[in-house]
């Protein structure tokens, strides 16, 4: 899965407005969502991994706008429509959304007057003054998208102002010719700031209207869905031409020698903080480590003075999808200097990293998985599809052949061809990790060679009915866990034995913590402490997305039942740790919620030594570059990371970095915090 954040960036630009009927509005009386009529706009959603639903958009004969959208992304349901009408200025002046997505009912309003807009949302409700100013809505079909798009590139200079809050403005980037004979056009990618921490990106036609969009989810007309492959390569390169200016902006190799004097230094192998050390770092590497009353400081060496600091080793994402180009600049304002991508678009990651390299792009290490997944309605979005066991095995050594770390397994992957397909892993020297395929329970993954188990779900499914088993690749994966964990024996046969049989084998688990209990724990409107540290940092569009809650609860159940289930999935944490599972710490989100990953930790049991080595040597050695990296060693690559405050007694003082060693190159926290769109530091 990648992660509820992931889907509130794309609901930034995928489920911007909801527009819809306030009295101003005819609608049916009747609760059922519009059909399209003949000659509506159709949109195919997909992505690499194939078609996830479909979007339609027209006029109705009063003159509202209407969207019509239903789409499911590997369980997750999205079925809704909008309507809206326009003022003389274009603008919204009576909007709503009817329907539902995974976090349950959709129903959102807003009415403008002269005066002032009110709404209504899932997460808030409000008003401001509207003149000017566009309503980005929490939800909605595409259409709500056009609506903006077509505005904001029709407004002076391609800046809107918006409500709830924030500003956007739109730059373009590059043109492409589409389609054929008739249907021959071209289109031009726009850059649109101000809804998040980052760009989104939406293509456009000739006349300055909405054409589709193709950030990881695509929506594009169903003439030109065969296109999705060209546009987003043009997207890429387009993209890729802004990160020379960042590294020319951010990076400055040191003219000689950095000393860190005077600093609590975290040593992650003996798992303890070192008080009053002095670090040398030279030519990329750490060349001297030890109490500062016996490190000598080098000559004309740049001096830190490290009192009321920690200095870690930098840290590890083990679970982050990588987005784009500004994921990296994000990344490392977090202190984060490697990530385990455990599944994206190959050749972006290629393209990437061969950039990197050259020295035109500021990224942290990325150690990469190939994902691989079988065909099917709930095939993963990035997903390279097996339809045969062959398939699958030369899927494997093309992972091999691309330089890649890893193979990770989905859900709808074939579980017979688990044994040879991961022999063939194995044998090429690629770790194996990923979902557990549907109809089998995770201990027969483990037993077939699982190096790594994905998410914490996946070792709770062990205790979970076997009728759970068939649906586990789409929303039994959820439904089930939040359903059953709660009454689940931790002490009982089952969960006893895949802890012993992990430890046994030394099997690795990304527990994923953030991500599940921003599901299960969260109603509408409420932030969880991945990201409460954050607000007023982000644009105001992007902090909304983090109070979207989490799952609906089905009927049956209440949100405190889900929450108990939450808890037994931390209890289960602690008592994989006790056992001696290695942890390795990952977000599968935006990449902001790491160190409330670790806090979490610290509530199974861990200590803040042991928390913070699952976020530094423990994901290396998991990749095999311990004896390169993961601690502050001698000889060790100069990764390395500089914080205010000791997080050996408050494990969130992690969030407060101010210098970043990457290769030994010092780039300072806040001009990266700034370059990835924050305006200020966490709090």
């Amino acid at each position: 899965m990648h992660g509820k954040i992931l889907m509130s960036a794309l609901g930034a630009l995928s489920t911007l407005g909801a527009l819809v009927a306030s009295g101003a509005i005819a609608r049916a009386a009747t609760p059922d969502l519009a059909t399209p009529p003949p000659g509506a706009r159709h949109y195919v959603i997909e992505s690499t991994g194939g078609k996830h639903g479909d979007s339609w958009m027209w006029t109705a004969p009063d003159g509202a706008r209407v969207g019509r959208e239903t789409w499911n992304l590997r369980g997750q349901p999205w079925d809704w429509d909008s309507a809206g009408k326009a003022g003389p200025d274009g603008m919204p002046v009576a909007l709503a959304i009817h329907g539902s997505s995974p976090q349950g009912d959709a129903t959102e309003t807003f009415t403008a007057t002269a005066a002032s807009g009110a709404w209504k949302s899932p997460v808030d409700a409000g008003s401001a003054p509207a003149a000017g100013r566009f309503y980005v809505s929490q939800g909605g079909p595409i259409d709500t998208t056009a609506w903006f798009v077509d505005r904001l590139l029709a407004s002076p200079n391609h800046t809107l102002d918006l409500l709830p809050g924030g500003r956007a403005r739109a730059e373009k980037l590059t043109s492409l010719e589409v389609g054929q004979g008739a249907a021959k056009q071209t289109v031009n990618l726009w850059a649109v700031s101000g809804l998040a921490a980052t760009p989104l990106f939406v293509w456009a036609d000739a006349k300055d209207r909405f054409f589709g969009t193709t950030s990881v989810i695509a929506w594009l007309p169903e003439a030109y869905a065969g296109e999705l492959a060209r546009l987003e390569a043009a997207q890429s390169k387009a993209a890729a031409r802004q990160a020379p200016a960042f590294v020319a902006q951010l990076v400055h190799p040191p003219a000689g020698p950095i000393a860190i004097t005077h600093v609590q230094l975290f040593d992650a192998e003996a798992l303890r903080f070192l008080p009053d050390q002095t670090v040398v770092v030279d030519k990329g590497l750490i060349a001297a480590v030890g109490p500062a009353a016996t490190v000598t400081v080098p000559p004309k060496a740049r001096v830190i003075d490290g009192h009321g600091m920690t200095l870690t080793p930098g840290l590890w994402d083990c679970h982050m999808h990588v987005g784009d180009d500004y994921t990296g600049l994000q990344e490392l304002s977090l202190g984060v200097t490697s990530i385990r991508d455990p599944g994206n678009n190959d050749a972006l990651t290629i393209d990437r990293r061969t950039r990197r390299a050259a020295g035109q792009l500021l990224f942290p290490h990325v150690y990469p998985s190939s994902l691989i997944d079988g065909k099917g309605p709930y095939t993963a979005q990035v997903a390279n599809v097996a339809t045969s066991q062959a398939e699958a095995i030369a899927l494997v050594d093309q992972a091999k052949a691309k330089g890649f770390t890893g193979v990770k397994f989905y859900g709808t992957f074939n579980a017979a061809w688990l044994p040879a397909t991961i022999a063939e892993a194995h044998k090429q020297g690629l770790h194996v990790h990923g979902h557990i395929p549907a109809g089998i329970r995770t201990l027969e993954a483990i037993n077939d060679g699982y190096d790594e188990v994905t998410h914490i779900n996946w070792v709770m499914m062990q205790a979970m009915p076997a009728e759970i088993l068939p649906t586990d690749n789409g929303i039994g994966r959820f439904e089930g866990p939040g359903r059953y964990a709660k009454d689940v024996d931790l002490d009982g046969p089952a969960l006893s034995e895949i802890v012993r049989v992990m430890a046994a084998k030394h099997t690795y688990s990304d527990p994923t913590m953030v991500a599940f209990e921003s599901l299960y724990v969260p109603e509408n409107g409420e932030l969880t402490g991945s990201y409460s540290p954050f607000v007023g940092t982000l644009p105001p569009a992007t902090e909304r997305g983090f109070k979207a809650g989490g799952f609906a609860v089905p009927a049956g159940l209440t949100r405190a039942d889900y929450r108990a289930s939450w808890a037994k999935m931390v209890g289960l944490l602690a008592k994989m740790h006790k056992a001696g599972v290695p942890i390795v710490a990952g977000t599968d989100g935006a990449g902001i919620e790491l160190i409330h990953e670790l806090e979490i930790y610290e509530d199974a049991g861990f200590t803040p030594a042991e928390a913070l080595a699952a976020a530094t040597i423990v994901p290396a050695r998991l990749v095999g570059q311990d004896g390169k990296t993961g601690s502050i060693k001698v000889g060790k690559a100069a990764d390395l990371t500089l914080v205010e405050g000791d997080p050996s007694k408050r494990i969130g003082d992690l969030r407060q970095t101010r210098l970043v060693i990457l290769d030994g190159i010092p780039l300072e926290a806040d001009a990266l915090r700034t370059a990835a769109g924050f305006s200020g530091r966490p709090h």
